[in-house]
Order: C-alpha cells, then structure tokens, then sequence
C-alpha cells in the first residue's frame, strides 16, 4: 500500500478569493480581548488622534484593565469615573471594534444628545471603521444610517438620551452609555434615559453594560454608580525612589508659594512628593510608572462582583503636566464656578460646596415651640402655595409678619379640589389670643392640569390665582399676566407668572437664619417628609448653551420636591400682597410741624392793601 501510495498524482486547483473569504468565515473568532485586538487591529486616524497610526497600549496603559474588564464573563456592568481627556471614548470605540470583528451581537451607544451622537459617529466611529480593513470588510455602509449601521451578524445603534423612543426600541446586548451626568432626569411619562436603555438588555444573560462620565454631583449618575458597584478599582504606580505602589493623590503635588511670584512661575516648579518615602517626583518619571502601573481593589462588597468601578483622575494622564494642573488650581481656587470645573474635570470628585446649601436637619431645627394649625401673634397674614400633580395635589400654608418673617403652620398632600377647597377657607387661630384668620392668597400651580386649575380658580377667585414659573430667569420675582385661553372660565384672569429660582435663593437663604425676625420657620413635630421635600433642590453650576449658570436642580433624580414648589407659590403670594413693606407701616410718622404765625400788618401795609390802586387813580 505505501508503495503504491508514492505513485499516486494530486490535482491542484485554484482557489479563488470568493472560496478564500468563504472558508475564513468558517473559522472561529480569534481569543482576544479588547486590549489585544486594539493594538493588533486599530488604527488611530490624523483627522481624530495627535499621535495617528497603531494603537499603542503603552501610550495609556490604566485603560488596558478597564477594556479588559468587559471580556471578564462574570463582570456585567463596568464604571469609569474619569477627569476629561483620558481615553473614555477610546475604551468605547475600542470595545466596539472588537465586537464587531470578533462576538458581532446587538449594541448600543448613548450620548447626552443626538447631536453629539451624529458628531461622533462623523468624526470618531465613520474613520476608526474606514481605516481598519478588519472592520471596514464588515461594514455594510450602503445599508447603514445616520443613527444604525449594520454589519455582519450585527447592528450597531447610536442615539441620544434625549430619545426616549430610540432608547427603548430594540433588543440589545452591549450598551456604552457615554457622559452619563450630562443625560436628562425622568420625565412624568417615561424613565431616566438610562433605565429605559437598561431595560433593553434583559433578554441577554451575557450583556455587558460600561457606563463612563465626568462626574458633577455626588447625586449624578456616574457617581451614585460607583458608589453601588461591587467593586471600587484605583490606579497604582511605582515610586521610582522607594518602589512602593503608590496612588496619585492631589494633596502630594507640590509648588512654591513665595511672594512676588506669579501663578505662571508658581506651577512651572510643580513636583509631586511620594507620600511613602518623599521622593520628587516630576513629569519625566510618569510615563515609566504608568507602564508599571496596576488597578488595585480599594472597596469590595462581595466576593462575587457583578459590578466593577474604576477611579482615576488627571494626574494619570500621560498628556498633562504637573504645572499644567497646578495652573488650572491657581486660576480657578478663587471663583466658585470656574473651582467646580477644575473638581469635576481634573480631579474627577464630584462638586459640593454650593452658596445655598440646605438639608431636611436644617429645617427640622427651624422648629418653634408652636403646634400645627396656631398662627404665631406677630403674624400679620395667611398665604398659600397648591401644587396639582397628576393624582394628587399638595398644600402649604404659611403665616407671614414683618421683614418677611415666616412660619409654616399646616401643609399636606390630598387627593381632590373640594378637599383644597376645605382647608383654604378654614379659620386658624391667632396664639394667644384665639383671633381667627384665613388663607388671604393661593397661588396654584397651572402647568399640570391647567384647565381644572383655571375652573378651581374662577370658582374662589376672592382668594385663589394661577401660577406658573417662569422658562426664563426675569429682572422681577414676579409679574402679572392675563389667562388667555378664550373658551375657560378664568378667562381675563390674573395669571401669576414667577421667577422661582429666586424664591428658592431667598428660602435657603432665610432658612439659614435661627429662629427670629426675618427667618424662615417651621411648627413644632414638622415631619421629616416635609423637611426632604423642601430641600431637594440645590443650586449648582450647569451648562446652557454655550454659557456656565447657576440653576437649582434636584439632587436626585426620582425625588420630590412638591413641597418647595408649594412654599415658593407662597412666597410669591406674601410678596403679591406687600409683605415686605409691612415693617414700614408701622413707622411712627414724625410729628407735624406747626405753622408758624405770620406777623400782624403794620397799619402802613394796612393802608397799602386797601389802595393798592392809588397810582393808577391819578
């Protein structure tokens, strides 16, 4: 048989590229993870990168862990809390490349907008496929769209989380949600953006979730995710001097602070001390210590995680030098708004220190020795704030005196107007004295049901108006509109139109004050719920446009804040009806001046006045 093997002829055939293409795609993917496919397979464009070519993972060695982590089966959902500038988006591109190429399943990208989402698919995603012939082979470019690009065995979604129809309309197994503090809260008829594209991986027990943002808030959503990981992962680097692992901190970066010497000169000398031994440590050491680095477990909750977070900030990045920090710090400590930034995009800490700051314990320590339902003597009237949800309608009732001194003596939630209707036009009684005194003017919120609003207004209009905050900050706290809606009742109606921002600047303000003339009060017992209501907002930094300004934002996203609403609609009522010059009615006007008595005429001008006409006589 071997002998007769030897004899025998083999015909070779040509193999054609279509058969070529045919018996690769029988092959198995290859076992990479993102880190490996990227430096085999990506290709940085001129257009989007200062360093064009191959990717190169010793160029940002800290994302190697967190790109990796997504090949990790156990893992299911990944955070990076980052400063800006770090290679967030790369981690993304990166994890998507290797999905297309190697485990093609449905994906989704979620940006703050859909703006920002066509952007970045012309600029980011559109060149990263063009210059990789891996990913170009499986682009389907002709059946692709703006928002949905197809590719072999896969599509790849890209929307804004300003869409809440496109977040909750495909199934979808990897979902990068991208500058998640800078996405919309919940509305009243749909979820926040993220638990509406959440939603649309269920179906898939091997998902993958990687959730990445600046952080902003310790409410953002970056942040309160971190906080609910698993695990919490921080950088660590070798001190080139003592070799012990160590993890860059802002307290160790170190500059002169000598008289004379400009914030430029006072950065250029920047260093960092190594917190183990004190070693300098400067910009020409960070590349080798970051090549060295590893991502160690600083916080675990179980031995098990699901959920795994990564924490980093801008002394890492191999594109910042030390004085480059140390700059930005000197020229932003000063200015509140400008510090917010340097907290929140260098340091990557969430912002907290705010003006107007207030807290449920702040309120509760406003309580006075009087019960609910008495109205403090020195009380001068009764003003109301109504706020009209969709299944219920809450209240506030408070006194007002002079200066603007206040206190809240009832405030509830009920389920109807008739009941509303009740409490208005009950008489509270006066301390002391038991003098009966009723609601003078409640402002009701029109923007929720606003017909059944104007109804419910033109019905008690001796002590019932609409209102509605303003879209816009105005040079007033207040102004008087018209209802115009021609088939209501209210028709010709004072609308109460409102700047409440500036309600709430002067409710925090006023809470701060103790318990007095001028300060803001509440009854004694006032529950908790109340306390948490009426500060849920803050005032923070937020972007509009193109400009930086201040705003008051819920702290969390899913709180109420009915209350604070009801108690700026009553504010508003008490300014409406003068109560800030209350205090000047009881000035003691000066005494009149008597009138001085005018000499008696001598009988010269007597005789003057009688023939004032002689001259002409003659």
């Amino acid at each position: 048989m071997g002998r007769r093997s030897r004899g025998l002829r083999f015909r070779k055939y040509p193999v054609t590229p279509y058969q070529k293409q045919a018996l690769a795609s029988l092959q198995p993917p290859e076992d990479l993870t993102v880190s490996e496919w990227a430096e085999r397979y990506r290709i940085l464009d001129a257009k989007t990168s200062g360093s064009p070519g191959p990717w190169r993972n010793d160029k940002t060695p800290y994302l190697v862990g967190i790109m990796d982590e997504l090949c990790n089966y156990e893992t299911e959902e990944v955070i990076f809390v980052k400063p800006t500038q770090v290679g967030g988006t790369e981690t993304i591109l990166n994890s998507i490349g290797r999905i297309i190429q190697q485990d093609p399943s449905p994906t989704m990208v979620v940006y703050p907008s859909d703006t920002l989402g066509e952007s970045i698919k012309k600029n980011r995603i559109d060149p990263m496929l063009n210059a990789s012939p891996e990913l170009k082979r499986r682009y389907h470019e002709s059946d692709s769209s703006v928002s949905e690009l197809q590719f072999d065995g896969m599509y790849l979604v890209i929307v804004g989380s300003n869409s809440p129809s496109q977040l909750a309309s495909r199934p979808i197994r990897n979902l990068f949600l991208d500058e998640v503090d800078k996405y919309p809260g919940a509305s009243k008829k749909e979820s926040d953006p993220i638990s509406l594209a959440t939603e649309r991986t269920k179906t898939f027990r091997n998902r993958k979730i990687f959730k990445t943002s600046t952080p902003t808030l310790k409410t953002g959503h970056i942040w309160k995710a971190m906080e609910a990981a698993d695990q919490i992962r921080h950088y660590f680097v070798p001190c080139p001097h003592c070799g012990e692992y160590i993890e860059l901190v802002w307290q160790q970066v170190k500059f002169p602070n000598e008289d004379g010497m400009t914030y430029a000169d006072r950065a250029e000398f920047a260093v960092y001390e190594c917190q183990n031994c004190h070693g300098i440590i400067t910009d020409r050491h960070k590349p080798e210590m970051l090549r060295h680095g590893e991502w160690r477990t600083v916080e675990e909750k179980t031995q098990f995680p699901r959920k795994v977070a990564f924490w980093i900030n801008t002394l890492y990045s191999p594109f910042v030098r030390f004085s480059e920090m140390v700059k930005a710090f000197l020229t932003s400590k000063d200015d509140p708004d400008l510090f917010q930034n340097f907290t929140n995009s260098w340091l990557a800490e969430p912002w907290e220190d705010t003006k107007l700051k207030t807290n449920a314990d702040l309120v509760l320590e406003r309580q006075t020795t009087l019960p609910e339902f008495i109205v403090p003597k020195w009380a001068r009237l009764l003003t109301a704030g109504i706020d009209v949800q969709e299944t219920s309608i809450y209240y506030t009732i408070r006194a007002w005196g002079n200066y603007l001194t206040s206190q809240n003596i009832a405030h509830g939630q009920v389920y109807n107007f008739a009941e509303i209707e009740r409490i208005m036009n009950l008489q509270y009684a006066r301390e002391e004295s038991g003098e009966p005194l009723v609601v003078s003017l409640a402002l009701v919120d029109s923007g929720d049901n606003t017909d059944l609003v104007y109804d419910f207004c033109a019905s008690n209009a001796d002590w019932a108006l609409p209102s509605k905050g303003s879209s816009h900050p105005m040079d007033t706290h207040f102004r008087i509109s018209k209802v115009n809606k021609t088939d209501s009742r209210a028709y010709g109606m004072q609308l109460a139109i409102i700047d409440t921002g500036k309600y709430k600047d002067m409710i925090a303000g006023r809470m701060r004050k103790r318990n007095g003339t001028g300060s803001w009060m509440v009854y004694r017992g006032c529950d908790r719920e109340y306390a948490e209501q009426v500060t849920a907002e803050h005032k923070v930094n937020v972007k509009s446009g193109q400009r930086t300004i201040q705003a008051w934002v819920l702290k969390t996203s899913h709180a109420d804040n009915h209350l604070l609403d009801c108690e700026v609609y009553a504010m508003c009522a008490a300014d409406m009806l003068g109560a800030r010059t209350f205090h000047l009615e009881e000035l003691e006007m000066p005494p009149r001046a008597e009138a001085q008595k005018e000499p008696a005429p001598t009988p010269e001008e007597n005789w003057i006045g009688q023939n004032d006409g002689w001259l002409s006589e003659g």
